[in-house]
């Protein structure tokens, strides 16, 4: 491949990625964290005691201070936020409890709305398969490239807490894109940061919030919230750029600039579902790019460049089959298809019309099948963007959104009558 091409690739891929991966693509390593600052496979405090203790979901196991920053140099807080990462109880996609870990940030100003203080829980956008690509450690580095759309939600007093998701800080494999795993971690992040000694959330009104793979945590949230976490007073989802059939997703990257993210997921699958066996269906180039994978972070020069030379190959310059012809791997992927239950409170989903991640068509379906089913959906859509420009598009009005929520406005959603 060409340095142009190569460089043209970069820039692509920089776009959608963010602000912090434009300085990791174009520029070289990614700024080193702080010294004083451990990866999660270094630091104790992220692996869990075995076996857990005694508890339900969203309790917390452990937890601790921490520093929130935008400063990757310096390590220099954001200031008036309290912080503290916590390890918590969660499920995985058979039920079987798990510690995941996430973190916990409350503006030291006081509350003056009325009632409680309010509290997002955050869903992010697709980060990779390592551990360091954990939020609640990247948030502590000053290098995650959604620090900015926090802070504007601390900006307005709410709390927000962030779940790194299963195994992606934690031991094992990060479950990419197993929406059920996905939305359990969500609705327990927002049950641990309420029963965090100190936080002040006891009583706090919850709303979700994520984009991309952010999106399918909170669409899954979402239909899971009434039977799953009644106790969780959710009052609004906002579900932005939601893969919400995999499998139309997978045969819309097969081929594409982006197909690493496909088999990400296929990796995030193989982690939940033991019986799927991915390394099975690979040839010497997919194993090799496998196991290049399991710590692959986005937002560093390893990511990118996996990213790049992947760069519109298909399945079948990695499997000697394909995975997704296999009734078991079928099987998987629509038991984690968003569109069967009805969201119990207002969610608005947004898509970029010209997504060249997340079919438009698919995200339509998933709108139009949660409507039919009577829920209360405010569908947007932006003509002039692409999956990148989408999310950028998408956070004012998902901000306008949670704000009325949270002051309890009513909204009647524009689903088709």
């Amino acid at each position: 491949m060409s340095i142009t091409v190569r460089h043209v690739l970069r820039a692509v891929l920089a776009s959608w990625l963010g602000v912090a991966l434009v300085v990791t693509a174009l520029q070289g390593p990614a700024a080193a964290a702080p010294q004083d600052t451990v990866p999660p496979a270094e630091d104790p405090f992220y692996r869990p005691p075995a076996p857990l203790p005694e508890g339900a979901s969203g309790d917390i196991i452990r937890s601790r201070p921490a520093v929130f920053t935008v400063d990757p140099f310096g390590r220099s807080p954001v200031e008036n936020v309290t912080s503290w990462q916590v390890l918590y109880r969660s499920e995985n996609v058979h039920g079987t409890p798990i510690a995941v870990s996430g973190i916990v940030l409350v503006p030291t100003r006081p509350w003056t709305g009325e009632g409680r203080r309010p509290l997002v829980s955050y869903a992010v956008g697709t980060r990779g398969l390592g551990d360091s690509c954990a939020p609640s450690y990247t948030l502590t580095t000053g290098l995650d490239y959604e620090s900015l759309m926090i802070i504007d939600a601390l900006n307005k007093g709410w709390a927000v807490a962030v779940t790194d998701m299963e195994g992606l800080g934690t031991p094992g494999g990060h479950t990419y894109e197993v929406g059920r795993s996905q939305g359990k971690a969500v609705l327990n992040m927002a049950r641990a940061a309420r029963r965090l000694p100190g936080a002040g959330l006891g009583g706090s009104p919850v709303a979700v919030w994520g984009y991309s793979q952010g999106g399918t945590s909170a669409g899954w949230a979402a239909e899971l919230a009434r039977s799953y976490a009644p106790d969780v007073p959710l009052k609004g989802v906002f579900a932005g750029g939601v893969p919400a059939d995999l499998r139309a997703v997978a045969e819309n990257l097969d081929g594409s600039l982006f197909i690493a993210l496909m088999f990400m997921s296929a990796v995030g699958f193989d982690s939940a579902y033991s019986e799927l066996d991915l390394e099975g269906y690979l040839n010497d180039a997919g194993r090799e790019l496998l196991e290049n994978a399991r710590e692959m972070c986005l937002a560093s020069v390893d990511g990118a460049a996996t990213l790049i030379d992947t760069a519109f190959k298909r399945i079948g310059d990695y499997a000697t089959s394909n995975p997704l012809d296999d009734p078991r791997w079928q099987a998987a992927l629509d038991a984690n298809k968003l569109g069967g239950t009805a969201p119990s409170v207002p969610v608005l989903q947004t898509q970029a019309v010209h997504d060249q991640i997340i079919p438009f068509q698919q995200a339509d379906t998933l709108h139009r099948a949660w409507c039919a089913k009577g829920a209360n959906v405010t569908w947007k859509t932006y003509p002039a963007a692409e999956h990148a420009t989408g999310m950028l598009w998408s956070h004012p009005d998902a901000m306008t959104f949670i704000t009325d929520r949270f002051a309890g406005k009513p909204v009647q959603g524009n689903c088709p009558s």
